[in-house]
């Protein structure tokens, strides 16, 4: 077949590296008219690099690039699109494949779900979102293994095919700059339950309606978590069918929020037969945490600081605000993505966070909409990550938390999540305890 291979970054080069060991021929597509293509493989760069796609018989497109992007410049083509995740399903060695979808928690809960299979004995494959195509791995896979892949919108918009457990953890509005609207955010991550058939299993966050709408598109079997007969926490255990897991005290993970992921990966586990509550709570409390995620970077005269850069919405900043019961100097802001601060704010104000460092454009917003709350204890104009610590050193006083969860993307200030998360703990390192 003759192959387009849209967008050449991680997970252009594994999928080149899959269907040219099956004998295609490939061209690879990308906007950067310098993309380094390897000796042999066709090419099609720069500003033309959607022209004529109709002509090749599969257009597999990176996760980032929305299909639309490549059916406005071609639109007959809608049934050539493919992505990466979608040619997995459909040829993967194993049956046993567990998908993970939701606004936040995905990674954790997808890392979760793989560590408590592996407690179980099972040879796990984890994939995904989490920053490995499956296809990597594909080759590689036995019919008894089980796969866990974390799955974003972005490669949901066009899924073709479901996995036997497909999970839908707290959905909020996010990715707003990317989809046309909430409802096509909806619309994405029920494309994960929509192709299931009546055997298959679809889990659901409880207490969250857009989470439940989201799995009722399957013809599966729904079952809840944060409620029975899904794993639940009450008297601060974990519980699920009347079989203790585990307190919450015995996870390495902070915040209530990961009491719900975790409830979310025993349900998952629980349906894929794994009833084991040994190998679930090993599984469990083995796993400290992703990093950029409520990590812990460093104590310095006596403020403990961590880096959520990971967390990109208002609604992950008040998760992280609310995992604290320490008074906390806070950064909020970058750029935008369509959010409303105000819950964020009246969280902010009716806390005890000491002080707030508004940074980035979305710093007008954000500022405004804690003034309407009453809250002025702000600092705002710094442009730098060391300048942002050291105002965070000076503010904060002994026995706080000074948190990096800026409730915004990071774009602007900083190349992605991971550079913002990582100039945060350079300098906090780079701090000085005093004498």
């Amino acid at each position: 077949m003759n192959i387009a291979i849209v967008g050449f970054a991680t997970e252009g080069k594994v999928s080149l590296e899959y269907y040219r060991v099956r004998g295609h021929a490939i061209t690879i597509c990308d906007a950067n008219p310098d993309t380094q293509v390897p000796d042999g493989v066709a090419s099609q760069l720069g500003e033309m690099y959607l022209d004529n796609l109709d002509r090749f018989d599969v257009i597999v497109r990176t996760a980032g690039m929305h299909p639309r992007l490549i059916l406005d410049k071609n639109p007959s083509v809608a049934l050539k699109i493919t992505t990466a995740v979608n040619e997995f399903l459909a040829n993967s060695p194993t049956k046993n494949i567990i998908g993970i979808t939701g606004t936040k928690g995905k990674g954790t809960t997808s890392t979760l779900t793989a560590k408590i299979l592996e407690a179980a004995g099972h040879t796990v494959w984890l994939g995904g979102n989490i920053g490995r195509s499956p296809l990597e791995f594909i080759d590689q896979i036995e019919p008894d293994d089980w796969v866990v892949l974390e799955l974003s919108s972005f490669q949901l918009i066009d899924l073709k095919h479901s996995p036997h457990i497909a999970t839908c953890l707290m959905v909020v509005p996010e990715h707003l700059n990317w989809h046309e609207d909430y409802e096509e955010y909806i619309a994405a991550k029920q494309q994960l339950f929509i192709h299931q058939s009546e055997s298959d299993i679809a889990i659901y966050y409880a207490d969250n309606e857009d989470s439940e709408s989201v799995a009722d598109a399957s013809m599966g079997r729904l079952v809840p978590y944060c409620s029975p007969p899904g794993a639940y926490v009450t008297n601060k255990n974990i519980v699920i069918n009347d079989h203790l897991v585990c307190p919450v005290d015995g996870l390495k993970l902070l915040g209530q929020h990961n009491w719900q992921n975790a409830c979310a990966a025993v349900t998952a586990v629980w349906q894929a037969g794994i009833n084991n509550t040994v190998a679930i709570r090993s599984g469990l409390t083995s796993f400290s945490g992703l990093e950029h995620r409520l990590e812990l970077v460093r104590k310095v005269d006596g403020v403990d600081y961590y880096d959520d850069s990971f967390g990109t919405t208002p609604e992950t900043a008040i998760v992280a605000l609310r995992a604290f019961s320490q008074p906390k100097v806070v950064v909020l802001g970058g750029s935008d993505k369509g959010a409303s601060y105000d819950q964020l704010a009246h969280t902010v104000a009716n806390s005890n966070v000491r002080h707030v460092i508004v940074i980035g454009d979305e710093t007008a917003k954000i500022s405004a909409a804690l003034r309407a709350h009453g809250f002025t204890a702000m600092t705002i104009g710094i442009t730098t990550m060391p300048e942002m610590v050291k105002a965070m050193h000076r503010i904060a006083q002994p026995g706080d938390v000074g948190l990096l969860s800026t409730g915004c993307a990071s774009f602007g200030l900083f190349t992605d999540y991971k550079d913002r998360g990582n100039q945060f703990k350079a300098a906090v390192l780079a701090l000085n305890e005093a004498a």
